[in-house]
This record gives C-alpha cells, structure tokens and sequence, in this order.
C-alpha cells in the first residue's frame, strides 16, 4: 500500500465547477480511495490526526467541486465525545472534560430552491482495529476501502458531476464521522444540522459500495420509508443491477438518524466479504466501476426527483422489536443472498457452527424445530436457545440436506 506524506494536494485541478474534457472518474474514484486507505492514515479512526488527515483531503475535493462551505467552522462540524469508550456514548459540543474531538464534513450546492436533498458517507474506520475488529493477530492498520473509502470516493463524485448541473433543490454533501463507534457524527448533525431538516426531501447513504458483485447484486435499504422507492428504483436501474430490496429504515449506519427525524433515506451497500473490519479491506479488491455504477444510479435519482413535490415518508417496522439472543452459531449471515434459508457468507473460528463442520456457503433452512426461510426466521428461531442448550441445524449445501448437531 502506497504512504502518502501530501495528502492534501489536489489531485485534479478545476478551474470552475465544470468537469474538464479529461476527467476520468474511475481513475478519480480510485485515487480517492488510495488516499483514504493509504497506511499513513492509520486507519482514520474518529479522534486520531488520521481521521482529520482523511476530513481535511474531502474539504478540499469540496473546494475543487466549488461546494459552499455548511459546516460551523467552514466545511467543518466538530463533535466532543467524552467517553470514548463506552459503547453508549453520545456526542455532544461540551469539550470541557477529556475525550475525543471528531469531525463531520459539510459541503453544499447552492441550487435556487429551497427544498434539498442529503448524500452521506461515513469516512472514519477502525484505526489499529481495536475497537470492532474481526482480525486476530497481532495489531494493524484497517485500511478500510471498501468501508468506506468507497462511499466517500462515490460521495465526491456526486459533487463533481452535480455541481455543473442546474437543478432545483440544494444537494447537501456530509462526510461523517464517529459512525464506526456508534453513528456518532450523524447522531451529532441531525441534532445540531447546519440545514433546515424539515425542507429535506430525502436522504442517501453510501456506506461500503466497493465490492459490486452482478451474482449478489446489489442491497438497498431503507425502500419502506417512502411509497415511491419501489418504483423509482426499477426506474433509474438502468445497469439491470440484481437489487435486493429491504424496508426498514433502521440499520447499522448514517441513514438511521436521518430516518429517525423522518426523513426518507435509502442505503446502498454492495455486501460483507471476508475482509469486512480487517486489515485486508485493500484498494486492489475494490470494483470502482462498480462504484461508478452506484453513483450513476443515485445521479439518475436525485435528477429524476428534481422537479417532482416533495416525497411522502413512512415508517418502517421498528427494528427493537428485533429478537434478542444469549447464544450464537458463529456465522456471518450472506446480507445479500434472497434465495430460501439464509446463507452463511463466513464461520468464526472456535464457535458452535464450526465445530460442527458447518461451512461458508451453507444455507440453514432449519434450527430446531423451526423452519428458516430468511434472516428474520433465523433470528427467532435463535432467540429461542440459551448457553448450554443442544440442538439440529438442517443445513443445504449444493443441493443435500444435512443435519448437524450444535451444542451452544
């Protein structure tokens, strides 16, 4: 992995907000990404000078797209944590004990109506990996590309190709932070925006789009928390991407605390892979033609919305209504996969499921005496059983069912 020592040097050089003959967005969402996920960073981890490292070089890809500076400082928006470690900290602006100092990064086209529109990305990781890391081995960097370099790289694409264009409604572009710990950044904007909330007609996410799969497809969450979704989606998937659609607006990143001041969002994620919060998260495995694919579907979005009324929001089923569990299998679920059952995209090592002989790429379709038919099945039938308990899993691998035996 290249060391970058000037971080902050532009890599493309605009004279004004219109895209120069040679501007090569793959080579562009790649560079970006280089940067974001190069070693001197460390890892970008909230607090850290790589984290500020990786908000000073987005501040100045806005600065090269002519965004108006929306933060409370210029582009920036500090946030004070001063409980860093514990996993219910909030983020507040009260600095006067010891803590951590994160930062969002706000930029804005300033577009003649009132009304606007919010495309976020989260730019911190996981640093040295400590915190939330699935590496075991001896400490280093998590890189992060895929997560998320990649949202952020599709992010100020968006600035780029927008900003030239004159549309209706403001674009409000914010680079988060904090969102590894505990969607801190997004928590912190949401209750001290620098916008009017109320005259956001809709909000996207980006988090992890680097590993475009056409076999997996590609997940976007969030399509119940507006009618049109649905429809607008088939609409602008002009790349007859493979989409797997889920309502809920609550979800382990940014979109949530948007969705939560009852803004429609949608979030796009490309799926987990075996590096997810490991320090093999690399730029050589990143799609960014797939990136591109991301971005372009959400341009034809945002422009295709452009001259509608504002669309309706609505709830989606609340998530804490989720099963609870005392016990684990040891797997990680395929977030992607929409056949029947739910299949196993990894196995942790010392836990039930391997034990058991169980393998990536086995599909449960039943735990117990309960059938498994998705993720939400699987999880209550989970819910069921306490430490000590002993079970079947029924498990589909290549078409043969087999049967293993689980002790939890």
């Amino acid at each position: 992995m290249k060391k970058y020592l000037l971080l902050i040097l532009p890599i493309l050089t605009f004279t004004n907000c219109e895209q120069p003959p040679s501007y090569d967005a793959i080579s562009q969402i790649e560079n970006d990404i280089e940067v974001l996920a190069s070693d001197s960073l460390e890892g970008r981890e909230v607090g850290t000078p790589g984290e500020k490292m990786a908000a000073d070089y987005i501040v100045s890809q806005f600065q090269q797209a002519n965004l108006t500076a929306q933060g409370t400082d210029g582009y920036y928006q500090s946030f004070f944590v001063s409980d860093p470690d514990n996993p219910h900290a909030q983020p507040s602006n009260d600095d006067s004990s010891d803590g951590i100092t994160g930062y969002n990064v706000i930029g804005m086209i300033d577009n003649p109506g009132e009304e606007m529109v919010v495309v976020g990305a989260h730019y911190d990781h996981l640093g040295m990996g400590d915190f939330s890391s699935l590496h075991r081995g001896e400490r280093a960097v998590h890189n992060g590309a895929d997560d998320n370099a990649s949202g952020v790289a599709a992010m100020m694409h968006l600035a780029r190709v927008l900003a030239p264009k004159k549309l209706n409604r403001d674009i409000v572009f914010i680079g988060m932070s904090g969102e590894e710990k505990g969607l801190w950044g997004s928590n912190y904007y949401t209750k001290n925006s620098t916008v009017d909330l109320t005259k956001v007609n809709f909000m996207i996410n980006m988090d992890m789009v680097g590993r475009l799969d056409k076999e997996k497809g590609l997940a976007v969450n969030g399509t119940g928390t507006s009618p049109i979704w649905n429809w607008l989606l088939d609409e602008v998937n002009t790349d007859s991407l493979k989409l797997i659609k889920s309502e809920s607006g609550v979800g382990p990143s940014d979109h949530t605390s948007f969705y939560l001041q009852d803004i429609p969002v949608l979030h796009f994620f490309t799926g987990q892979h075996e590096d997810y919060h490991k320090p093999g998260d690399d730029l050589e495995k990143i799609n960014e033609a797939g990136i591109l694919k991301v971005a372009s579907m959400i341009e034809r979005i945002i422009i295709l919305m452009d001259d509608d009324e504002k669309i309706a929001f609505t709830k989606t089923k609340d998530q804490s209504d989720n099963p609870r569990f005392t016990v684990t299998l040891g797997v990680v679920p395929d977030y992607m996969f929409d056949g029947e059952g739910m299949r196993i995209d990894g196995v942790s090592e010392d836990k039930p499921a391997i034990r058991a002989g169980i393998q990536k790429g086995d599909i449960v379709i039943q735990l117990g005496d309960s059938t498994v038919t998705d993720m939400m099945s699987y999880m209550r039938a989970l819910s069921t059983f306490k430490k000590g308990d002993e079970t079947i899993v029924v498990i589909d691998r290549n078409g043969e069912k087999l049967n293993f035996n689980i002790g939890f």
